[in-house]
C-alpha cells in the first residue's frame, strides 16, 4: 500500500493542483510522467503493469488521444531495443557468450590482473549484442566470475575471498563502461539517441557513437582493473586453476556448434551493417530485424524461445509509452518550460563549465535511483535542454550525457540491473562497493570529461 500512495501522491497533487509553469493539458501530462516514473522505482506492481495502468489512464483522462498514446509502438528505437533482448536471448542459449568468455579466460588470465582483464575484455565483446547490463553481467560475465573465483579457492570473508572480490569488482565496473561504449550496449542507449534527435537535432548512429567512446572507453578498461588491483590487491596471485577450470569448460562444450557458427556469422553481418548504416541508410532497427529474421529462417533459435524471451517482450511493452510520453512532453514545451526553470542559472555561466555541471549533477544524482532506465526517462531530455540553453554544441551534449547515463551505474550497489547480481555473490562488503565505486567515479570524470573532450574536438564532434 505504501509502494501506491508514493506513486499516487504527487501524481494526483500536480494533476489537481495549478501550477503559474504550466497550462492545464501540461500539467496534467507532467502528472502522469512523474507517477510513472516514481511507479518504476518502487514498483507498486511489475514495470510493464505499471506502464500500462498509466497508458489506460492517460486515454480514460483525456490527457492524450488514444492513437497518441499507442504511438509509442511505431517508433524504431523500441524495435531495435526489443531485437536486442532477441539477440541476447540468441547469445545466451547457444552458450556462444559462455565459450568467447572462457576463451579469453583460458588464453590471457596467466595472474590475477591479466585474469581481470580477460573479464573485461569478454564483457566488451559480448556488450554490441547484449544490451542489458543485467542480461551480460548478471547472467553470463558474473556466473562465470563467481566459478572461476571458487576454482581460485576464494571463500568469502576469508583473505582468500580478496580474490574473490577483486574479479567481481573488475567484472562490474567493466559492465557499465561496455555498455556506454556502444549505441547496442545498454537497453537505453538508442531512447537517448532518440531524444537527441528529437530535442537536439543530431543524430547518434552506430559507428558515431563507436568513434565517441573508443578513446575515453578504451582508457578505462584499461585503467580500472590496474586500479582496482592496487585499492583491492587479491592475496595470492596465482591464477593457473582458473586456466584449468576455463580449459575444462570448454573441454565439456565441445567444439563450436553448427547453431553457434550461425550465430556468429549473423551477429557480425548485423555488425557491418550498423557501422555502414551512414552509406546504405536503412535504419538501425530494420538491420537487427533482419538478423533476428536470420536467426529463426537458420533455426538458431525458434519462434517459441523467441517468445520465451519475456524481457523482450516486457521491454517492448514499457518502452514504447516512455518513449511516447518523453516525445509528448519535449513537443508541448513541458522540458523546455521546467529547464529554463530549474536550470536558469547555468546560462549565466561559461557552456563549457556549465556542461561540466550539469553532466555531474547528472552522474551523482544517480544515487536516488534503482534503474538507469527511470533515470535517464526522467531527466535525459530535461538535462539535454538546459545544455542546449548554454550553448552547448548539440552532439557534444547528447554525447556527455548519454554516456554518463551508463557510467553512472557504479557508485552504489542497486544503481542498476546487474549491481544486486555481483554484489550478491559476497565477496565484497557494502562499504566497500561504495567507497570503491565512489573513488573510481572520480576517475570516470577525469577520464571522459579531460581526455574525452579533447578526443570529441580531434573527431569534430564539437
Amino acid at each position: 500500500m505504501w509502494r501506491w500512495l508514493v506513486v499516487l501522491t504527487p501524481g494526483i497533487l500536480l494533476y489537481f493542483s495549478p501550477l503559474p509553469l504550466l497550462r492545464p493539458d501540461q500539467r496534467h501530462l507532467v502528472a502522469f510522467f512523474v507517477a510513472t516514473i516514481v511507479a518504476l522505482i518502487a514498483q507498486p506492481m511489475a514495470m510493464g503493469a505499471c506502464i500500462l495502468l498509466s497508458m489506460t489512464a492517460l486515454a480514460l483522462t483525456n490527457t492524450l488521444p488514444p492513437n497518441v498514446v499507442l504511438s509509442g509502438f511505431s517508433d524504431p528505437t523500441v524495435w531495435l531495443i526489443f531485437t536486442a533482448f532477441l539477440f541476447s536471448r540468441a547469445v545466451t542459449d547457444t552458450k556462444l557468450g559462455t565459450r568467447v568468455a572462457y576463451l579469453f579466460i583460458r588464453k590471457f588470465g596467466r595472474n590475477a590482473l591479466t585474469l581481470g582483464y580477460s573479464i573485461s575484455m569478454s564483457d566488451l565483446i559480448l556488450a554490441p549484442f547484449v544490451p542489458s547490463d543485467t542480461a551480460r553481467g548478471g547472467g553470463i560475465i558474473c556466473p562465470i566470475t563467481k566459478s572461476v573465483a571458487e576454482a581460485l579457492g576464494a571463500k568469502a570473508g576469508t583473505e582468500s575471498g580478496k580474490m574473490g572480490g577483486f574479479l567481481v569488482l573488475v567484472a562490474f565496473h567493466t559492465t557499465y563502461v561496455a555498455s556506454a561504449m556502444f549505441l547496442t550496449g545498454m537497453a537505453a542507449n538508442p531512447l537517448m539517441a532518440d531524444f537527441a534527435l528529437k530535442i537536439g537535432h543530431v543524430e547518434m548512429t552506430w559507428i558515431r557513437w563507436f568513434v565517441a567512446a573508443i578513446v575515453p572507453g578504451g582508457i578505462s578498461l584499461l585503467l580500472i582493473p590496474l586500479l582496482l588491483y592496487r585499492f583491492y590487491r587479491p592475496a595470492s596471485t596465482d591464477t593457473e586453476a582458473a586456466r584449468v577450470h576455463a580449459r575444462e569448460e570448454l573441454e565439456q562444450m565441445g567444439g563450436l556448434s553448427l547453431r553457434e557458427r550461425r550465430l556468429g556469422i549473423i551477429m557480425l553481418l548485423v555488425m557491418a551493417g550498423w557501422v555502414t548504416s551512414p552509406w546504405h541508410h536503412i535504419p538501425n532497427a530494420f538491420v537487427a530485424l533482419a538478423g533476428v529474421s536470420a536467426i529463426l529462417v537458420t533455426r538458431v533459435l525458434t519462434w517459441a524461445d523467441l517468445l520465451g524471451e519475456t524481457k523482450a517482450w516486457d521491454a517492448l511493452i514499457w518502452f514504447a509509452p516512455l518513449i511516447m510520453m518523453a516525445g509528448e512532453l519535449n513537443k508541448r514545451g513541458v522540458i523546455q518550460e521546467l529547464s529554463r526553470s530549474v536550470f536558469g542559472y547555468a546560462r549565466l555561466l561559461p557552456w563549457s563549465v556549465a556542461l561540466i555541471f550539469l553532466a555531474l549533477t547528472y552522474l551523482y544524482v544517480h544515487y536516488g535511483f534503482a534503474s538507469m532506465t527511470a533515470h535517464i526517462t526522467a531527466l535525459y531530455p530535461g538535462f539535454l535542454t538546459a545544455a542546449l540553453a548554454t550553448g552547448a554544441p548539440p552532439l557534444l551534449a547528447a554525447f556527455v550525457l548519454a554516456f554518463f547515463s551508463n557510467l553512472n551505474a557504479g557508485i552504489t550497489h542497486y544503481g542498476t540491473g546487474s549491481a544486486p547480481v555481483y554484489f550478491g555473490v559476497g565477496y565484497v562488503s557494502q562499504s566497500t562497493w561504495w567507497k570503491v565505486g565512489f573513488l573510481l567515479s572520480l576517475v570516470i570524470v577525469v577520464v571522459w570529461l579531460g581526455i574525452g573532450m579533447l578526443w570529441w574536438k580531434f573527431v569534430g564532434y564539437w
